[in-house]
């Protein structure tokens, strides 16, 4: 690809193609969102959580439960821990050592699910691993945002984020193609699995294990990294618990930074449990088989990665601040037709709408953080981002769980991701940016 294509495809004059010096670390750096969404989009969303709650789990309602309480315990974990490993990272100097290790831990954990069979045995071992995964998922996640300030000149931290989850949703969207052939022709005559023990089903996960092993090198082999400062892990850990206090300091002293990881907190929280159950959702409600949840999710992902690439222009134009705000209100307006929709039709339509609108809000989040991260500690802002969005991230899938518990009913339970988009939006108007 030439410069002349790159600075046409970024929208950048000549002086701004000279602040990026080289495509290649970003195209690099954007490739591992392409290989990290398999696992969010084939194991949170699409496929094994509603092979775990239709197929593992005793009944559909129980699964729906004990899924909801697994999203909780690994939010939890990811919440208490997430700043301080920020801040260890900062200490410690690289960044990239300590993203080959979640990002390895979550290949493997993710490999081992294709153990979990078709029966009320295997919901521990299911839940388990999925925890694990989980973890060490987010873990990688919080590691390689912060990257995105080293990688992106600040004229351009909008149009790159949003590439990013662009690009991760194109990923997403080809391996659930993927997935889908091997589901419908990995049968006997296909691939010779045994459809009778769900093998199609669970040789998906190994999939996402390979995609995500693979497409994540390119960050690791292309990318600048922060230089080595002979410090000790021990070191690093006792330098991340004394900077724990000092971030406490920086928050009072920035309301804005304060006030978007409250935002921050109550509409990732919506997402989350919007990810984790919308296609529990479709295969309850309107009677989808696995191979409809993955057409489903291929539809979303085309949505999404449109919108993210369409809105990351719309980021640096207008700001992320205002990015976000919009992309949450189309997400509640969706998100309410749907829960009235009563026809198969009208559900395609708004869930297609509602995907136009769940990239925007990731993207910009991640670039508003970074326009707002003081330099030199960008990982220990996104711990505190990530700490904002899983401190209460096990709220939303808690409580609709506990609702649908209680109603035995979807429809009421997802309410509760509306709720907590308006929340996101109402304290985000608060915000000044930069």
């Amino acid at each position: 690809m030439s410069r002349k294509t790159v600075d046409r495809c970024l929208g950048t004059a000549p002086k701004d193609s000279q602040k990026l010096r080289n495509w290649l670390p970003v195209a690099a750096w954007c490739s591992y969102d392409w290989a990290n969404s398999a696992f969010s989009t084939v194991i949170t969303t699409f496929i094994f959580s509603v092979y775990f709650t239709q197929a593992v789990a005793a009944s559909p309602v129980e699964g729906t439960v004990l899924w909801s309480r697994a999203v909780t315990v690994a939010g939890l974990v990811i919440a208490l821990t997430s700043p301080l490993l920020g801040a260890i990272a900062d200490f410690s100097g690289p960044r990239k050592p300590w993203l080959f290790i979640f990002t390895a831990a979550c290949v493997v954990f993710t490999a081992l699910l294709w153990n979990v069979r078709p029966a009320p045995q295997f919901v521990a071992l299911a839940l388990g691993l999925y925890v694990m995964a989980s973890i060490t998922y987010h873990f990688a996640i919080i590691i390689y945002d912060a990257m995105l300030k080293s990688i992106a000149p600040p004229k351009l931290l909008g149009r790159i984020s949003g590439w990013g989850w662009s690009v991760g949703y194109a990923g997403g969207l080809l391996c659930l193609v993927l997935c889908l052939l091997v589901v419908k022709f990995g049968g006997k005559d296909g691939l010779g699995l045994n459809a009778e023990l769900a093998e199609p089903v669970r040789a998906t996960t190994l999939l996402v294990a390979l995609w995500f092993g693979v497409f994540a090198l390119p960050v690791f082999l292309l990318t600048p990294d922060r230089p080595t400062l002979g410090t000790s892990l021990w070191d690093a850990t006792k330098g991340g618990l004394l900077q724990l206090p000092a971030m406490l300091v920086l928050l009072r002293q920035n309301p804005p930074i304060a006030r978007f990881l409250v935002a921050h907190m109550f509409y990732t929280d919506g997402l989350v449990t919007l990810f984790a159950f919308g296609g529990i959702y479709a295969a309850v409600e309107f009677g989808m088989t696995p191979a409809d949840i993955l057409v489903f999710g291929i539809v979303l992902n085309v949505a999404a990665g449109a919108g993210a690439a369409g809105f990351a222009w719309v980021d640096d134009a207008i700001g992320s601040k205002h990015t976000i705000m919009l992309a949450l209100l189309g997400l509640a307006l969706s998100a309410s037709g749907l829960l009235l929709a009563r026809t198969s039709g009208l559900f395609w339509l708004l869930a297609t709408i509602l995907g136009v609108f769940v990239g925007p809000a990731q993207a910009a989040g991640r670039s508003l953080m970074a326009r707002l991260a003081p330099d030199g500690i960008e990982t220990e802002m996104f711990g505190l981002y990530a700490l904002a969005g899983k401190a209460t991230a096990f709220a939303g899938p808690l409580i609709l769980g506990l609702v649908v518990q209680w109603s035995g009913s979807q429809r009421i339970g997802m309410t509760v991701i509306i709720a907590l988009l308006l929340c996101g939006l109402a304290v985000l108007t608060s915000v000044r940016e930069p």
